[in-house]
């Protein structure tokens, strides 16, 4: 018998772990554009709609805003759903309100939007993460730090395409051109699976067993002998966990630093 982390050993770091790497790191380029457009659309729209500062301002809350509170749903319907389907659904809600928000009508709406945009791409640290983590195994650990390029990448692209797209053709057309990252990173969802640790978790030994076999296939390596078994999580973690005296001060920690 094996369980996930000796095959996911036996089977070592090859073409998948990048592939995944790299398809997973262009979600931070998506979402940096998304995140950084309103600091290069706000002088626009504070013109076209004669907008106070602290209206200006409240595009940007309003953004973070939907980020907070649909992290937290999108990690509960992670758990419960699976990160794979998570991630689709956040890619698909996100570029559908990006797009939304090039035909806003007024100020009102287009922060209701945005907000609406900002709770899309929280739900791309669901699976990226962890898909990340699994990419990087096996002591590549250089390729955590280089996973910080995909965000800086994305914000000196839409930097670049502001200065480009806002003096010719409206702030409208650059929220759409800056769309189409998320739009094309939908195509290649079919290629990423699901994790295997969760469907362990849930008892889908099947599933995690044909993950574990595509990987060992793209990597021409072996995957170990015998049977893959590990016993079904009867309880995965809750909320409530991370005030629980034993993870309290750790919690806090990580807040007080985000």
């Amino acid at each position: 018998m094996f369980t996930v982390e000796e095959a996911v050993e036996t089977i070592g770091f090859g073409r998948f772990h990048v592939a995944l790497f790299l398809i997973m790191g262009s979600t931070g380029v998506a979402e940096a554009m998304e995140i950084m457009l309103i600091a290069v659309v706000s002088p626009l729209i504070r013109c076209e709609w004669q907008l106070q500062d602290w209206q200006v301002a409240l595009v940007t809350t309003m953004v973070f805003f939907g980020y907070m509170v649909f992290s937290i749903v999108l990690g509960l319907l992670a758990d419960r759903y699976g990160r794979w389907k998570i991630l689709l659904l956040s890619f698909l809600w996100a570029a559908y309100f990006s797009l939304l928000t090039s035909f806003a009508p007024s100020y009102i709406w287009f922060v209701f939007l945005r907000a609406m945009v900002g709770g899309g791409v929280s739900g791309h640290a669901q699976g990226r993460e962890e898909k990340q983590i699994v990419a990087v195994c096996s002591c590549f650990n250089p390729f955590l730090s280089l996973g910080k390029v995909f965000w800086l990448a994305g914000s000196l692209l839409i930097i670049g395409l502001a200065s480009v797209v806002n003096p010719t053709i409206g702030w409208r057309w650059l929220i759409r051109i800056a769309s189409i990252p998320g739009i094309l990173l939908i195509l290649v969802f079919k290629f990423i699976p699901e994790s295997a640790r969760y469907n362990v978790s849930t008892g889908n030994m099947a599933a995690a067993l044909a993950t574990l076999q595509k990987i060992a296939k793209m990597n021409g390596a072996a995957m170990p002998e015998g049977v893959l078994r590990e016993p079904t999580k009867e309880r995965r973690g809750r909320f409530k966990d991370l005030i629980h005296p034993k993870y309290l001060r750790t919690t806090l920690q990580i807040w007080i630093i985000w």
